[in-house]
């Protein structure tokens, strides 16, 4: 049996504040948005060649057994791209505040790109959610 990663909740304030900044300025596609039941309002977006889908979710209980999340509280997810500084370029053109290109070295995080899968950088969206791109040899249907 498969279990697959499909749908993460991204703990957000204003709705409509994050789906212009992961729509308008990071380029997620719009998958779905719509009240599913009164004063509750699902955003599904996906990042551009993903499998898997962000949720902004707005009026919605927790799950039975879980707690909710604070808006800004999710941290180190990752994505993966094959060009970090057209990623980064592209991130900044549409008024992204993103880290400079870093790598592990010797001492640390250094500046500057590193060899293969070694290269990061990282963003947060406009409630403090915090995001790591990594720069991938290839695409992943090619691993």
């Amino acid at each position: 049996m498969n279990w697959t990663l499909e749908v993460v909740p991204v703990p957000v304030a204003d709705v409509d504040r994050a789906k212009e900044f992961y729509a308008g300025k990071c380029g997620f596609a719009v998958d779905l948005d719509q009240e599913v039941a009164p004063g509750i309002r699902i955003v599904q977006i996906t990042p551009p060649g993903s499998r898997c889908s962000l949720t902004l979710i707005q009026g919605m209980p927790p799950f039975p057994g879980t707690r909710e999340m604070a808006p800004g509280t999710l941290r180190g997810l990752q994505l993966c791209v094959t060009d970090i500084e057209g990623a980064r370029g592209a991130l900044m053109a549409a008024g992204v505040e993103v880290s400079p290109v870093m790598h592990v070295g010797a001492t640390g995080w250094e500046e500057g790109k590193g060899e293969t899968w070694n290269s990061f950088m990282t963003f947060a969206d406009p409630d403090g959610n915090g995001w790591v791109v990594q720069e991938a040899p290839s695409e992943l249907s090619d691993r």
